[in-house]
């Protein structure tokens, strides 16, 4: 007898086995290829990035053929629509459908309705978990109940290359029930490998309800999802297509929902209503008009979901309550809060391990509040909040240009994560109080034009370069009572204005607080700064007015060189400033009587000046030439009479009464110059010729004209009296009374 030798199965031969394994779970095999190579994490190259996008349309497809398919047969009636109405099994190109409707009595459907409907498709293992190898469709109305009896449910999701499975609600009810001692466990499963699918690049086994409700309670979830947020594990999504779960409601239940929403209406609550409500928002928030019966709503608690794509995904909800879980190991980000997920509580939940951000609350989400929540050694920020606007102009789809706001992060941890510990990018009203920060590059970091932001009571810790930051055009935030110890600058403003009030910074090593850029209107006041580093309040690479009062830094260590010092003070204002007073200076120095006072202080301005009797006069000489006078107006008064010993002079040359011009008149003192005393003393008659004295050459200056030199051009002067001819009375002379003027 001839032995015969077992060979392993030729590549056909398991890709053979591949299809004829996906055919018995009723799964249509795609991308079953010769040379594909083997399936890679997620992030991997176009051509899987490709494929991956193609499997999330097809789903869509399926999901939109479905329902479409559903609604046509239940509105032709009759007796063909009865038999409708029961489950059904759909085929698709994409794959079989299990479509469960609504029932009439609104009972829900368990385990035993999906094994006596589903046959071949769904099957129970001798371990006792049950595989499901069909997609299943919870319709409008309907109810799916997945709960743990008198043992653990084990829901093991068929899920091979190009093949699996999902449950997905379209306005119905998912409800997965464990207890606290029994929990429900749901996985991906490859029956080839008899293990779960951890490969994402051919498609992944999900879980997913569009619009209605979803509850989760006491479940361990693990190894679900791929690419896509709404086929990423868990998804709770809402639809901007028509609802018909009013229909589903008799009189007496639209009637009491109807009684409910005025209530609500009257006492200013906005929850989102019920069916036949539209919600909406004031002019410039967040610009949606959403039926309110197509916003899903749900409560996740009590769960712990391992290794999915997202973690948890939620978009389009109302009131969503999630409290209690841990989303561990994510392949991209932990837990997300998408577009128009508003007024939801988030409390008591640990995202660790997730290749991306932990928690993300992204660009449209409003009033949602994060409460007693961990992050931790997540790869990216540990939680991040998004509130910038849709668009920042005109779009194709007419979204709204107002940003997003009024979350909140209250009593957290973020730990050791691979990027910032919290990040909050544009946005109003957003808050991060009483939390604490560990380890990551930065602690918590405020960018984006993101106004009024409330930073308070966080102690962080541990940071590599700040502490907290806020960057590009921060408005009116409120940084108050944050402790920073060790990061290398405890607060970093740059471009932005805000309050610190009350903070403590400590182990600093470059600056306790440093402000670049625009920064008018900010305010430093109360705090208390210790460490070492070039300055405990750095303000010199920032313009507009800062305030900066009562500021503690005794526990400060100024490393600053001298140079560093000097620049602190070498700004340009400051440089023109001690330019305009150096000018000033130099210019009082140098107007001191020609440079000749200088150094001579203490002394009266006026010390070196001459009384005015005794500074030396000047007198008009005589004219050779004798020009023809002009006409003198007539004194009133007598006319004096010709000098003694003065020839008498008619003619062209003559003044009135015969007296030349440029001759002292008897009697009279010459214009500006005093007569000089007779020999005899005061009491001589001054105005005797012989008695005048000729004036004396002076010393420096222009040399005076003889008087009977030729050369009569130009003044002459006269020497000062050596006595005043008379005393000055203390109140000055007596200035004679004119009449007649």
């Amino acid at each position: 007898m001839r032995r015969r030798t077992l060979r392993p199965p030729s590549a056909a031969g398991r890709r053979t086995a591949l299809a004829a394994a996906a055919a018995a779970l009723g799964l249509v095999p795609l991308g079953l290829l010769p040379g594909t190579p083997a399936p890679r994490a997620h992030a991997d190259p176009a051509a899987d990035a490709d494929r991956q996008a193609a499997l999330v349309d097809q789903e869509d497809q399926r999901i939109m053929q479905t329902r479409s398919v559903l609604a046509a047969i239940l509105q032709i009636g009759g007796a063909a629509t009865a038999q409708w109405k029961r489950p059904q099994v759909f085929g698709s190109a994409q794959g079989k459908t299990l479509v469960l409707p609504a029932t009439g009595n609104g009972r829900p459907y368990t385990v035993a309705d999906l094994a006596k409907y589903g046959g071949q498709y769904f099957r129970r293992q001798g371990d006792g978990s049950y595989l499901l190898g069909i997609h299943v469709f919870v319709a409008d109305g309907a109810k799916l109940l997945l709960a743990s009896g008198t043992g653990p449910l084990v829901l093991r999701m068929g899920s091979l290359p190009g093949a699996f499975s999902s449950i997905v609600s379209f306005g119905g009810t998912i409800q997965i029930k464990g207890t606290q001692r029994n929990p429900v466990q749901i996985t991906s499963w490859n029956p080839r490998l008899n293990a779960p699918d951890r490969q994402v690049a051919d498609g992944r086994a999900y879980i997913r309800a569009v619009g209605g409700e979803f509850k989760m309670d006491y479940t361990k979830v693990g190894d679900l999802g791929f690419w896509s947020g709404r086929t990423g594990g868990i998804a709770l999504t809402g639809t901007d297509r028509p609802s018909s779960a009013t229909k589903h409601l008799n009189k007496e239940q639209r009637h009491a929902a109807k009684k409910k929403r005025q209530e609500q209406q009257q006492n200013g609550g906005n929850t989102g209503g019920g069916p036949g409500d539209i919600e909406t928002e004031k002019p410039g928030g967040t610009a949606t008009h959403v039926p309110a019966a197509d916003l899903v709503t749900g409560s996740i608690s009590n769960s712990t979901i391992t290794g999915d794509a997202f973690g948890l995904f939620v978009s389009g909800s109302n009131q969503t309550q999630i409290s209690g879980n841990a989303i561990l190991n994510s392949l991209v980000n932990g837990l997300v809060m998408h577009r128009f997920a508003k007024n939801a509580t988030i409390a008591n939940t640990t995202v660790r391990g997730s290749r991306g951000d932990g928690f993300v609350l992204s660009r449209a989400t409003e009033k949602i509040r994060v409460t007693n929540c961990t992050a931790e050694k997540n790869g990216h920020d540990g939680f991040t909040l998004n509130g910038r606007a849709l668009a920042d102009g005109p779009s194709a789809s007419g979204e709204s240009l107002e940003s997003f706001g009024d979350s909140s992060i209250n009593n957290s941890l973020a730990k050791n994560n691979g990027h910032y510990g919290i990040e909050l990018l544009g946005g109003d009203k957003l808050s991060v109080q009483n939390s604490k920060v560990i380890g990551g590059d930065m602690g918590i970091v405020v960018r984006d034009a993101a106004t009024n932001v409330q930073i308070s009571g966080n102690q962080l810790t541990g940071q590599v370069r700040q502490g907290i930051s806020l960057r590009d055009g921060v408005k009116d935030a409120n940084l108050a009572g944050n402790t920073v110890d060790g990061a290398r600058t405890g607060i970093y403003m740059r471009g932005s204005s805000a309050t610190l009030l009350g903070n403590t910074i400590k182990g600093s090593t470059a600056h306790g607080i440093s402000l670049v850029g625009a920064a008018g209107g900010s305010e430093i006041r109360d705090n208390t700064l210790s460490g070492s580093g070039t300055s405990a309040v750095s303000t010199s690479r920032s313009h507009g007015k800062v305030t900066k009062e009562d500021n503690n830094d005794d526990g400060w260590h100024d490393t600053a060189s001298l140079w560093m010092k000097i620049q602190r003070y070498l700004t340009p204002l400051n440089v023109i400033w001690t330019c305009v007073f150096a000018v000033v200076i130099f210019s009082m120095i140098r107007a001191r009587n020609d440079r000749q006072r200088i150094g001579r202080l203490g002394l009266h301005p006026y010390t070196l000046q001459q009384p005015l009797e005794k500074r030396q006069v000047w007198s008009l000489p005589r004219r050779s030439a004798q020009p023809q006078p002009r006409p003198m107006p007539a004194r009133p008064g007598p006319m004096p009479g010709p000098m003694p010993g003065a020839p008498a002079m008619a003619g062209a040359g003559a003044g009135l009464g015969g007296t030349p011009l440029g001759a002292p008149v008897p009697g009279q003192p010459v214009a500006g110059r005093h007569v000089a005393p007779p020999p005899g003393g005061p009491s001589a008659s001054p105005t005797v010729p012989g008695n005048v004295r000729r004036p004396s050459v002076p010393q420096h200056g222009p040399q005076p004209v003889a008087p009977h030199s030729s050369q009569t051009t130009g003044p002459r002067p006269v020497p000062p009296p050596a006595t005043p001819p008379h005393p000055t009375p203390r109140g000055g002379v007596q200035q004679p009374q004119r009449k007649g003027v």
